[in-house]
């Protein structure tokens, strides 16, 4: 019985560790600091959300680290489950859930340009830059996959970052192309990393380029089929079963779990979550979001944003508590002038990589393009090359993936973990801090927007569409009929517009009957659609 007696107090220091409960009381009351702080900054030009997290938490790691007399500044140790699994799903379904998609699927041809091609460019300048410089440095222990693997690393650009940067509203057309190449460049770089890793470097041939090649489509279409086919799911279930007729909380709560299914279901058939959940959230706005009450459509939109939000806040204060963790530093036993040195690298391979690709595939598509609003100016793409010069948690989990493990406890991983943090900080801080004042500059965001700012004002292309579709009004007076112009002439001339009018009719004619979406007004009393009903039925 004496034993029993002891029992609870046991339970007690088991489940409710004193340490934890500090570091979770410490991030919580940072988070409430942050967005206060954020909301008294919200007019600033040089500070956003990111940058006064990231600071707040340099802060509080250097409190720390004076309170435990530089033993250790860590709360909490960086997790790569708890980014992977817990932190990004929100924040990239949120993208997609809130994305304008006409603007953005007006643009995918080229958010794909930039987020794959782009991607692999930088990805092989950083490779060959850090096997060339680093020798010359004097960090010599690293293997070919090592610089295969920084390649990767550094070419993850921070969609988070950049997303709090530019505004969809005052800069449309920029934050498309951007906030677009930040979501597949940040799936393209997570590719190239696990390429990397399973990758036979004894026997290297022909054929190893075509697999990575084949692989990374496989990938491509795979992820974004299971996320459009969780969506559709979701939007079948809700708009048959009719959930709101009892409870509004359980169509809000079967949206958040099939949405986080969707990524759960990516990661343990070893495909591309980000890409999954993102074209999820796409189709859930598209269709799902249609199918649930008025109350639920208020609360999903609210719901979603708030957790991106606290994730968003969550990461980089994270980043900055871990980046004093004093230990990582003694490890890699590195002078100052050596750090310095291969976190310049590091930073000045991330600024030849950004222009190799956005300057030239700018160009390439100007010359293509026929029409002046569709050309990418070249103060745009100062302002695209800028916004992607950041690096964020994707950068740093990578980075504990490759050099973090215990495998590899050796200086050298460690100077390239303290390389990437110091590599994060400065492009979030700097370049974050300097781009929104960039943009008023550059692109006079108080006057007039640029004409390719107006990519939703297309009325006129669907307006020809249509004469085309229907043939010259000018013959309408003889007595010929008007010549019909063909799908693939209409497709060649304005490919985007025609690939978005026939999507509409396919999907009027067979979609939204099945899934629902807009127009889709489910009967339920406890709504004001259903409360009109009744009544005029009485």
């Amino acid at each position: 019985m004496s034993s029993h007696e002891h029992l609870p107090l046991e339970l007690d220091s088991s489940f409710l560790n004193t340490s934890t409960i500090i570091a979770l009381c410490v991030f919580f009351a940072l988070l409430c600091a942050c967005i206060i702080i954020g909301h008294l900054l919200e007019e600033h030009r040089w500070a956003n959300e990111s940058i006064t997290a990231l600071i707040l938490g340099l802060c509080a790691g250097g409190v720390v680290l004076l309170v435990r007399k530089g033993a250790s500044s860590h709360l909490l140790k960086f997790s790569e489950d708890l980014f992977f699994l817990y932190l990004l799903p929100p924040i990239i379904f949120n993208a997609g859930f809130q994305v304008k998609k006409k603007r953005f699927f007006k643009n995918f041809s080229t958010i794909l340009l930039f987020g794959i091609f782009g991607t692999v460019i930088s990805f092989c300048i950083i490779s060959l830059g850090v096997f060339w410089i680093f020798r010359k440095i004097g960090v010599e222990s690293l293997s070919l996959k090592d610089h295969l693997a920084i390649g990767a690393i550094m070419s993850a650009t921070d969609s988070v970052c950049t997303l709090q940067v530019l505004s969809q509203d005052e800069t449309p057309f920029l934050y498309s192309i951007v906030f677009g190449e930040g979501v597949v460049n940040d799936a393209t770089s997570i590719v190239l990393f696990n390429s990397v890793q399973t990758l036979d470097f004894h026997n290297i041939d022909g054929l190893t380029v075509l697999k990575l090649i084949g692989t990374f489509l496989y990938l491509l279409f795979t992820s974004t089929a299971l996320g459009i086919a969780v969506g559709l799911l979701s939007a079948f279930i809700i708009k048959t079963l009719y959930f709101g007729r009892h409870s509004t909380d359980r169509e809000f709560a079967l949206m958040i779990l099939m949405a986080y299914l969707s990524y759960l279901l990516a990661e343990l058939l070893n495909l591309s979550g980000i890409l999954t959940v993102f074209f999820c959230g796409i189709v859930m706005s598209h269709y799902t979001w249609h199918n649930v009450t008025e109350s639920s459509r208020i609360t999903t939109k609210h719901a979603f944003a708030t957790m991106s939000f606290i994730a968003e806040t969550f990461i980089f204060l994270y980043v900055g508590m871990d980046a004093l963790d004093i230990d990582k530093w003694r490890e890699s036993k590195a002078s100052a002038g050596t750090s310095a040195a291969v976190s310049s690298t590091l930073f000045a391979l991330v600024l030849v990589g950004r222009a190799a690709f956005v300057f030239p595939i700018a160009n390439i598509l100007n010359c293509v393009q026929k029409s002046e609003s569709s050309k990418i100016h070249f103060k745009q793409q100062v302002i695209m090359w800028w916004a992607g010069l950041m690096r964020g948690a994707v950068t740093i989990a990578l980075s504990y993936n490759q050099f973090g493990s215990y495998m590899r406890k050796s200086p050298e991983s460690a100077l390239m973990i303290t390389s990437t943090i110091i590599v994060v900080l400065f492009s979030t801080i700097v370049c974050g801090s300097v781009t929104k004042p960039l943009i008023e500059a550059v692109l006079l965001r108080h006057r007039k927007p640029m004409v390719s700012d107006f990519t939703d004002n297309v009325s006129l292309e669907d307006l020809r569409v249509l004469l085309f579709e229907s043939g010259d009004p000018s013959n309408s007076n003889n007595n010929q009929p008007a010549p019909r112009a063909s799908s693939l002439r209409l497709l060649i001339s304005h490919p985007t517009t025609t690939v978005h009018y026939f999507w509409r009719k396919f999907d009027d004619r067979f979609m939204r009957p099945m899934f629902g979406g807009r127009g889709f007004v489910p009967f339920v009393p406890s709504t004001p659609t259903g409360a009109a009903d009744e009544s005029s039925s009485a």
